[in-house]
């Protein structure tokens, strides 16, 4: 039973002690106490040298690389989304939204070297929903609202007397379908942008909704991702001679522009090659995909951009996957074949993992990394175990990732089998292989909250900047001397905690009837020796011996989420689930030849499924992920679709309208919540387990 820890192969000793000198560190820190920033532990290790040195925050990234915390929630961000530098100058601008309250955006100035706590000053306020930043052709800065280009002086006294509108009437927040349907929130207004080394500027216009799909049956193709206007696409501007566009005075037209290319859900993330647009150079777009509620599917894409081609929104996913909903449309007229023949169709690049949301892509150059001198970074934003995360690969000498035949392995956050390779529908494919600059980035208790990576930017030094919205963070990555400290652990449980869940199975009789059977027949008859000695000790009683079972089981990452015993590596290892080996060794067997064995399995099954008191609920499907909050209302995280969790209080009496569950120990839990007593979700969410 040796391999239901996370790992790939059987532990060294050199990796269980570094193990158990990362859950030391994490006690001491716990008994410390030291300052928390935005959910990140900070300690007296720096990250960068002179002024630009900031407290290090521990997140896993490659060797020779270090996090520093630059700025924080208590520098009063609110939803930083982008970040870039002020050429020559060691001064930032950073886009903050401040949420999806429509005009609560703002143009912050950074200043690194200055105090902590003062570092930002205000340049534009009552934005809506700011996300692009861009150096122009004519080294001015560039920024985005909904709807808007704008240029401006970030270093002028009046910052707003020097806006200089570009563009100004592009899809934004409301809009129109062709079918006179008006929305007031569409689904994706965001614009990123970026301009070619000719000055056109290619521009993101958002899907209005997350796959088209209306009542069925559909029997034309989506209205909104038609004509010369289509969303779901990137839009083409073309400047006059000199390469640069014209501030718009009252009563201009906007210039005119081009569908450059359909199909694209949401392009938040974009990169050309500085040679593009010469000929064969890429223009690459990381695809967010849709919103299915299988954690595996659909796949994120990365796509090689050329004109006039349909890169499959909202009728294809994966390579050549159709989607059932448009099987009409897909049978005759524009679309026929779209997927799997048709000439108009250009199938991702690559794929990359399985909602991990893209929201920044960039060609690195610097002197800083001059081992990712060329490579393309990308960060994933998205909050399954899938994201959380930044990626380099290797690229051609034209600027396309290098793909690898299948099996292409990715990495999954504190998962009961820790690797995927690459799938469609039709089993595994080639994929572009990457290595992860930033890897773990799952919440860890009193060290760090989840990765939430938005905007990325490169330095003049070759520091690489980014930006996390929920969190509220600036963070510089500067190069690490020495080997990276050990893997922070997934799912550490307080010792507080472990006492609660030791005490609720100690009161249920038909629980411990289940420990005890689990210790004398699974535990010391098969797993003692693999995992040390589960802390059985010569002398203890029986009760003793159950409760060091007991706790070593609960302290062990991943092996027991309470209520749910399909998502813990106790099962997924004993009965041979998922891609790493049955355990014990030789146990593909002991079913048969063991009598009661196939009982025990039940049995650890329903220990984990009893072991809080309360009526276990699943999350209802429909929307993947459905947000929930402490009792002071403080959101904590978003539980996929298909969860169970246990309620402890279907009608919560403190809190109307949602029910209370007992704190789940799974990677959804973000942010600062400590509630004891349980969490809060929308009682609607919330159906019985079947």
């Amino acid at each position: 039973m040796n391999h239901l820890t996370f790992s790939r192969e059987r532990r060294s000793a050199r990796a269980c002690m570094a193990a158990l000198v990362a859950l030391l560190g994490l006690a001491s820190m716990a008994s410390s106490e030291p300052a928390r920033k935005s959910g990140y532990a900070i300690g007296a290790e720096t990250c960068g040298s002179g002024d630009l040195a900031f407290p290090k925050i521990q997140i896993d990234m490659k060797a020779g690389f270090c996090a520093g915390l630059v700025a924080s929630e208590e520098d009063h961000l609110k939803f930083p989304r982008s970040i870039i530098q002020v050429p020559g100058h060691d001064l930032f601008v950073v886009a903050d939204m401040g949420g999806w309250g429509h005009a609560d955006g703002r143009l912050l100035l950074l200043d690194p070297h200055a105090s902590p706590g003062q570092r930002f000053k205000e340049l534009l306020t009552g934005v809506e929903y700011p996300f692009g930043l861009v150096i122009g052709p004519d080294r001015k800065l560039y920024a985005s609202t909904a709807e808007t280009i704008f240029r401006f002086d970030p270093l002028a006294d009046n910052p707003r007397g020097t806006v200089e509108t570009v563009i100004r009437h592009m899809p934004g927040r409301r809009i129109t379908l062709p079918d006179g349907t008006r929305l007031d929130e569409s689904a994706h207004p965001l614009k990123q942008f970026v301009f070619d080394k000719t000055g056109r500027l290619f521009v993101n216009i958002g899907a209005h909704s997350d796959d088209c799909i209306t009542s069925a049956p559909i029997t034309r193709p989506c209205a909104a991702a038609e004509g010369a206007s289509a969303m779901a696409a990137i839009w083409l501007f073309t400047p006059p001679a000199g390469g640069v566009f014209p501030a718009l005075k009252p009563g201009d037209t906007d210039p005119p522009h081009a569908v450059y290319a359909r199909g694209l859900r949401n392009s938040m993330a974009m990169a050309l090659h500085p040679n593009f647009p010469d000929a064969g150079y890429a223009f690459l777009q990381g695809e967010n995909g849709r919103d299915l509620p299988d954690i595996f599917k659909p796949n994120e894409e990365i796509n090689a951009i050329e004109q006039g081609r349909h890169y499959g929104w909202p009728y294809c996913f994966d390579l050549s996957t159709p989607s059932p909903e448009f099987r009409t449309v897909l049978q005759s007229g524009t679309y026929k074949s779209l997927c799997t023949a048709n000439a108009i169709y250009r199938q991702p690049l690559s794929l990359l993992p399985p909602h991990g949301a893209p929201l920044a892509m960039l060609y690195y150059h610097g002197a800083k990394f001059p081992e990712l001198e060329g490579k393309l970074l990308v960060g994933l934003h998205g909050y399954r175990p899938t994201g959380s995360r930044v990626l380099a690969y290797d690229v051609d000498d034209h600027g396309f990732p290098k793909s690898s035949p299948a099996p292409v392995r990715y990495h999954i956050s504190c998962a009961a089998d820790p690797t995927r390779s690459f799938q469609t529908d039709a089993g595994e494919v080639a994929a572009a292989p990457f290595e992860e600059l930033i890897a773990g980035w799952h919440r860890v208790n009193g060290a760090r909250p989840q990765g939430a990576p938005v905007g990325m930017t490169v330095a003049e030094d070759g520091a690489i900047w980014l930006v996390e919205d929920k969190n509220q963070t600036v963070i510089r990555i500067d190069r690490a001397a020495g080997e990276p400290p050990p893997p922070l652990p997934c799912d550490t449980r307080s010792l507080a905690l472990i006492d609660q869940l030791a005490a609720f199975v100690g009161k249920d009789a038909q629980d411990r009837i289940r420990l005890t059977t689990l210790r004398k027949s699974l535990v010391e008859k098969h797993c003692v020796g693999c995992h040390s000695d589960f802390g059985l000790k010569a002398g203890q009683s029986d009760a003793d011996k159950d409760s060091a079972v007991l706790r070593f089981m609960l302290s062990q990452d991943g092996w027991i989420y309470p209520g749910d015993p399909d998502s813990g590596k106790l099962r997924t290892r004993l009965r041979g689930i998922g891609a790493e080996k049955l355990m014990p060794p030789g146990g593909e067997s002991l079913p048969k030849t063991e009598p009661g064995y196939a009982g025990l399995l039940t049995t650890a099954d329903l220990l984990v499924a009893k072991m809080v008191p309360g009526t276990r609920m699943r999350v209802k499907l429909g929307l993947p992920q459905r947000k929930f909050f402490s009792k002071a209302n403080k959101e904590c995280g978003e539980i996929p679709a298909g969860k169970v969790v246990v309620v402890t209080q279907s009608r919560a009496v403190d809190k109307a309208g949602f029910s209370r569950f007992f704190r789940p120990a799974d990677p959804y839990l973000n942010g600062e919540c400590s509630d004891d007593d349980g969490y809060y979700i929308r009682q609607e969410f919330l159906v019985p387990v079947q």
